[in-house]
Parts: C-alpha cells; sequence; structure tokens
C-alpha cells in the first residue's frame, strides 16, 4: 500500500532523527519510495516550518524544533518534573549517570536524566536516543517484562547488531534469553562492557501501579572501573526502591493514562 502525504512526512522526519550526519534527496525518494520531485516538495515543506534544514552540501539534517516540541511536551504533562527528583538523589546516591526511559510503542526512548558524576570520566549520552535493546540495560529491563516470544520478536526486529558495541554485547537470541531470565529473576538487569567498550550499567522497570504494564525503566550507567560487579550489586535495592518511587509519580501523569504495549 503506498504511503500517504502523513507517512511520508513522519517518515521523513524520522530518517533525519535516524541521520544525524544528514541526507541526500535522492536517499530521502527511494527510502519514502516516492519520486525526487515530490520528495523535494516535501522536504521543501519540512524546510519552511522550519523542521529541517539543508547545508552546504545539499543534504537534509533535522532541526533542533522537534526535539523542542518534544520536552515541551513532556514538560507540559509534569511527567519529568515528578520524576526528577528520585532522579537527583539516586544520582547523588551512585554518584552516576542516572536515566529515565518511557516506553514508546517498540522502543525505550530517554526522556530525563541527573548526572552524578562531577570529575574523572562523565557518562553522558544524547536524550531522546533509543536504547539498543539486547545490548542494553535499559532495553532488557524493559523486555523482562513481555512475554518471552514479544521480547525475542522486538530483538529481531530491531537486530542483534549496531555500532559500537562492547565485546559482552549478546550475539545469539539464546544469550538474550539468557540475560532476560536472569532479569526476570532479580528484578533488574545489568551489563558490563555491551552496550560500549568499558561500560557498565543497571536498570530497573518502572511498573504501572495498577495495571503492572512496564511504563518504562530507571538506570545508572558509567565506567566499569566504578560500576564492577560488586558496586552494581550494591545499588541495586537503591535503583528498585527509586524504580518504586517513579511508579507511583510517572503513573499520575496523562502521558501514561492509557500504559501502552509493543
Amino acid at each position: 500500500m503506498p504511503f500517504t502525504h502523513t507517512e511520508r512526512s513522519l517518515r521523513a522526519l524520522e530518517l533525519l532523527v535516524e541521520n544525524p550526519a544528514g541526507l541526500a534527496l535522492a536517499r530521502i525518494a527511494e527510502a519514502l519510495e516516492m519520486p525526487k520531485s515530490g520528495a523535494h516538495r516535501l522536504m521543501a515543506e519540512l524546510v519552511r516550518m522550519g523542521y529541517a534544514a539543508q547545508d552546504a552540501g545539499a543534504n537534509y539534517h533535522l532541526t533542533p524544533r522537534l526535539v523542542s516540541l518534544a520536552f515541551r511536551h513532556l514538560g507540559a504533562l509534569g511527567t519529568v518534573d515528578a520524576a526528577q527528583p528520585v532522579l537527583e538523589a539516586l544520582a547523588a546516591q551512585s554518584g552516576e549517570l542516572v536515566r529515565l526511559s518511557v516506553t514508546d510503542g517498540n522502543r525505550q526512548v530517554w526522556v530525563a536524566k541527573a548526572q552524578g558524576a562531577r570529575s574523572g570520566l562523565i557518562y553522558d549520552p544524547q536524550m531522546g536516543d533509543a536504547a539498543h535493546l539486547a545490548s542494553m540495560a535499559t532495553g532488557l529491563a524493559w523486555l523482562a517484562t513481555l512475554p518471552q516470544a514479544n521480547a525475542l520478536a522486538l530483538v529481531a526486529e530491531q537486530g542483534l547488531a549496531a555500532p559500537g558495541l562492547g565485546p559482552n554485547a549478546p550475539r545469539t537470541l539464546d544469550d538474550v534469553e539468557q540475560r532476560l531470565a536472569e532479569a526476570r529473576a532479580c528484578g533488574h538487569a545489568l551489563v558490563i562492557d555491551s552496550s560500549a567498550p568499558g561500560m557498565s550499567a543497571i536498570a530497573a522497570p518502572i511498573l504501572h501501579p495498577a495495571s503492572g504494564t512496564c511504563l518504562g525503566t530507571v538506570s545508572i550507567g558509567g565506567p566499569s572501573t566504578r560500576l564492577t560487579p560488586d558496586r552494581l550489586a550494591a545499588l541495586a535495592p537503591a535503583l528498585r526502591d527509586a524504580a518504586r518511587a517513579l511508579s507511583d509519580r510517572v503513573a499520575g501523569s496523562t502521558y501514561f493514562t492509557a500504559p501502552r504495549q509493543p
């Protein structure tokens, strides 16, 4: 079935999100399955509205407008304001980066953070990114709340490979199944040298207090030299406490009125 104009416009924005270095018009037209002339008109409209821009090489880039709208929306809902004190407290206790993700269809997207590290190597990736489900603690913590078949289908859809993964990233679905079993058994997921070389993280699911649906995750991440297995184990109780506190806080936001599942 051909894409509608609205579908093509939204897919064009998604393409720019996925390609921060920019995309040529021909690549956009091919991905949207439309003539270059039609793609040019569509992109000109997005440029006119301030969602896209062209660089000197004629590649199209996403502007900050869409990101600004997303964070204004979250701010208006009160989600981040309600969660921030919990994140700040956990960041102060752990001395590392603490992040809140929300479930967005078949993705986990980071929407808030608190930085506990004040010196040395500071881990602070971009907000608004989606987690690589199989290799990241955030992704595994969410997948562990889903039926096994659903979780593995999401991993297969996204793929096991991704740029920059660490040496301990799962290589097969059997590896993922083992990590999910471990996460279900202890109520959190942890990774060391998995999502990236030299980095560790631990994450717990934030469950809706009534339905039990996973609303998102809270995670602690930092260098493996500081977040050793013993340190991760010591932080696990505080992380799970934070997840329970966030469950009460974020579930009151209209963003979570109807919890969504993939």
